[in-house]
């Protein structure tokens, strides 16, 4: 049993990471995007620098974990049904992005992002991002209702723009449309085309 024990080693300690990530939120609110340094996150937590370091390679992946955590998988369980599955989908990533500490760090991590050399590889992605659940939903979708050749991911980024828009462009643009409408976009971009329609997939030469 010891032996076992120590060839498994110590079991990582929760605590110290929900620490980390209330300190990191609370201080993306207070004090704003520049300020949640590592540091900082370690005297308002209590939790030792290196052991956040052992964590997150840097503030950079320390903050999108504790503003994009991903959507709770209850709130976004498929049902079959993508009109309600979808609306709930729309519904739980508009109430992520409208969180205090994600409209504190958006446009930061933007910045970061878009001023950065080096490209992450796409699993680090994959730990804060909803997309694995909005596939799910179009997998979970009625036979019919999905066309085939619609790439996911490209609904998928028109939906992010769309939530990007209305929770960090909102004062600029004025357009706060209902839901419903954002809803009924995504479903015409999925559903399949009817016999008399034509996609022009190149340019009109004009």
């Amino acid at each position: 049993m010891t032996e076992s024990r120590r060839r498994q080693g110590r079991p990582r300690d929760t605590s110290i990471d929900e620490r980390a990530l209330a300190a990191t939120r609370e201080l993306l609110v207070r004090r704003g995007f520049d300020a949640t340094t590592i540091q900082a996150v370690a005297e308002h937590s209590g939790v030792h620098a290196s052991a956040i370091y052992r964590r997150w390679p840097s503030r950079i992946e320390l903050i999108e974990e504790a503003t994009f955590p991903g959507l709770s998988p209850l709130s976004v369980q498929p049902t079959g049904d993508l009109r309600r599955d979808v609306r709930r989908f729309v519904r739980a990533y508009l109430a992520a992005f409208n969180a205090p500490a994600a409209r504190a760090a958006a446009a930061g991590l933007l910045a970061h992002h878009q001023a950065s050399m080096r490209p992450r590889p796409p699993e680090m992605y994959v730990r804060v991002s909803a997309r694995p659940q909005f596939r799910e939903i179009l997998r979970a979708a009625s036979p019919g209702s999905v066309d085939p050749a619609v790439d996911p991911d490209d609904v998928f980024d028109m939906l992010l723009g769309a939530v990007l828009t209305r929770t960090l462009l909102f004062a600029v643009t004025t357009r706060q449309r209902p839901l419903e409408r954002t809803v009924d976009m995504v479903l015409r971009m999925l559903r399949p085309l009817d016999s008399g329609e034509a996609v022009d997939s190149g340019d009109s030469g004009a």
